[in-house]
């Protein structure tokens, strides 16, 4: 299985703080890149595919050397759906996607691979604001039957994390569809429109996130919280597993 980080944008909306790639802000004292790529190596995926755009050269300073690099030319007119069609050929043994503006607990990477269904979406049902920037999800018996933004909060079950595996088998149903899309010039569209129209006809299994933090950062006020209250709690939570390995192990 490959990793796919889509790392193409430009976060306008972020860069009031500082001009640079999101998936190079630090948290911790680490970019978001290498929290996500650390958190692969522990899952034991280590073909890491990034797609690139914005400031691409800067980011592949910042890779490990066995990395992978798709480049999406058309970044500041396209979205994300776009850079993973791009990088559609290296998703035919099966892959996990994740967006580069994601800091999360590694153990939400974890319960997603080792989930017994081929194909899954991280899905967070806690109760909490859904706003206009959230992409809401809608899920029944399990299964994700909705995804985007423009749902009512009221319809929405929870929210999309932003990471998600396919199987070899999913990963060509979910080619076609993006071709579909392309085909008819939806190239602004974001990766979860393609995830829907996969969901209208094969099943999406909604992992939940439980109590496990995370968030994507946007805007300034996210990446504050990311470094005052998520990455914290992170780090709390990593330290807690320490002691009771090192007590299991006594």
């Amino acid at each position: 299985m490959k990793a796919i980080i889509l790392a193409a944008g430009k976060g306008t909306r972020l860069n009031g703080v500082d001009l640079k790639p999101k998936c190079l802000f630090e948290v911790g004292g680490r970019t978001l890149l290498d929290w996500q790529v650390s958190a692969l190596t522990e899952a034991q995926i280590n073909e890491i595919v990034l797609v690139l755009g914005f400031e691409a050269d800067r980011i592949r300073r910042h890779c490990p050397p066995n990395t992978s690099f798709v480049t999406n030319a058309r970044f500041e007119e396209t979205s994300s759906l776009y850079s993973l069609w791009l990088a559609r050929e290296h998703l035919l043994d099966g892959f996990v996607v994740l967006n580069c503006d994601v800091l999360f607990h590694p153990e939400l990477l974890a319960k997603l691979i080792s989930s017994p269904f081929d194909d899954a979406l991280l899905v967070d049902f806690a109760n909490r604001q859904l706003g206009d920037e959230e992409m809401k999800v809608k899920v029944s018996d399990g299964l994700v039957v909705d995804i985007r933004k423009d749902m009512e909060a009221a319809e929405a079950d929870g929210e999309n994390v932003g990471i998600v595996k396919f199987s070899a088998a999913g990963a060509k149903r979910l080619i076609e569809a993006m071709d579909s899309i392309i085909s008819r010039g939806q190239e602004r569209d974001w990766a979860p429109r393609a995830f829907r129209e996969f969901a209208t006809r094969f099943p999406l299994h909604a992992i939940s996130t439980d109590d496990y933090p995370w968030i994507e950062i946007d805007f300034p006020e996210d990446y504050r919280k990311a470094k005052d209250e998520i990455y914290p709690r992170i780090l709390l939570d990593h330290k807690e597993a320490q002691n009771t390995e090192t007590l299991e192990t006594v």
